[in-house]
């Protein structure tokens, strides 16, 4: 295995811990709900901060990572995720908890503006590694749930903390024996995109990806957190926490499945169009959602699970299609912080929808954020598409 592979390979199990690690209070707060007495509302707010900090902390370390050592920012990423879970597991009360799940927010935040720009410069086939890395991604958001719950039934919610920080500790220790520092210096990275954009044509498509990132942080954060809850009120009522993570988790897979599709996909559609077109299944999944109860629920929350992944992989190659990789740290760093910065509010949406509306007013707002969402997608790539046909234009005839 070469060092590109390697770097790729720590990368998607980057990924996966990344997404695993926040998801595990969404869970453990389910069991917690009976041990301290409190309601979801009061328990799940306890993680606001840690979802603000992974949205605000992108820009910082999105910035650092073009200006200094990417590998280095990768190994503080594993050791720093390991320190912050066992100070979550060894909290004595809710408020170092809660201080503990913001820290880890903070580290948590460094993978993304970090380890895409990495990927994108150790991949052989774009779409296919994107694709690879995203499904990685998705199996943390899928296996949090189930493996969470059946730690905590067994060993209690400590334990749920503790048994990742211990195994992202010694991923860290692999990652710095297996891998070398990249020979490129900051100043040799590329400057000149794949597609140079006009200013206009920039301006407009930023703003776009501004709201495309922000609502799309919305619907990807309202429907992963909640969806334990979800399952629980509205299709496993009174089943045991362990089935109701296995349930979440079987959904989660599906975003799986559709993100290695999209890999594939991407190769024979313009991403642009791609785009527009899971934005829009996003929206139709979320409003079927909005009214399925029952076995229906879960083919209405696969289908809005599977666009939900779906675009974000599309989405990254869109950015990087139009990114020299000398700004792509910092680009990626907005794009993630305000997909991420939306968990906070994602967060806080929930707690106070749920307490006057159940997940049915929750739910009605998510569809009118994938609307917005798709509506943006749509404008995305009429102007891409412009873009696209202007350079077939101007190539010299064979």
């Amino acid at each position: 295995m070469d060092e590109a592979r390697r770097n790729l390979g720590f990368l998607n199990v980057a990924h996966f811990t990344d997404h695993y690690v926040l998801l595990v209070f969404p869970t453990v707060v389910i069991g917690l709900e009976t041990d301290l007495n409190r309601s979801y509302g009061e328990l799940i707010a306890l993680s606001t901060a840690c979802f603000v900090a992974f949205g605000l902390f992108s820009l910082p370390w999105g910035w650092l990572g073009d200006h200094w050592s990417r590998r280095k920012m990768m190994a503080i990423f594993f050791f720093g995720c390991a320190f912050t879970l066992a100070a979550a597991a060894a909290a004595p009360n809710m408020f170092w908890l809660a201080i503990a799940l913001f820290a880890l927010g903070v580290i948590a935040a460094i993978y993304h503006p970090i380890g895409v720009p990495i990927l994108l410069a150790n991949a052989r086939d774009r779409g296919r590694d994107l694709a690879t890395n995203g499904v990685f991604g998705n199996l943390g958001v899928a296996f949090a749930p189930g493996i969470t719950a059946v730690v905590a039934a067994y060993l209690g919610w400590r334990a749920a903390f503790a048994v990742p920080a211990l195994v992202t500790a010694g991923i860290g220790i692999a990652y710095l024996a297996m891998t070398r520092e990249s020979r490129e210096t900051v100043a040799e990275r590329g400057r000149t995109a794949e597609v140079p954009l006009t200013i206009h044509v920039a301006a407009a498509i930023v703003a776009f990806f501004a709201l495309i990132s922000l609502f799309g942080g919305l619907v990807f954060h309202i429907v992963t957190i909640a969806l334990p809850k979800i399952v629980d009120e509205r299709l496993a009522a009174d089943v045991p926490l362990m089935l109701i993570g296995s349930i979440a988790t079987f959904v989660l897979l599906f975003g799986g499945a559709a993100q290695l599709v999209v890999g594939r996909l991407v190769s024979r559609f313009a991403p642009h169009l791609l785009f527009a077109g899971i934005g829009l299944m996003q929206a139709a999944g979320v409003a079927w959602s909005m009214v399925a109860t029952g076995p229906t629920l879960l083919a209405a929350l696969a289908v809005t699970i599977a666009a939900i992944y779906a675009q974000v992989t599309v989405g990254d190659m869109v950015i990087a299609r139009y990114t020299a990789d000398a700004w792509r740290g910092r680009i990626y760093a907005v794009r993630f912080f305000l997909a991420f910065i939306s968990s906070g509010l994602a967060v806080s949406l929930i707690a106070i929808l749920h307490g006057r509306g159940g997940f049915g007013m929750v739910l009605a707002v998510t569809a009118i954020c994938a609307l917005v969402f798709a509506a943006s997608t749509v404008a995305v790539a009429i102007l891409a598409g412009r873009v696209e046909a202007g350079v077939r234009g101007v190539q010299p005839a064979e």
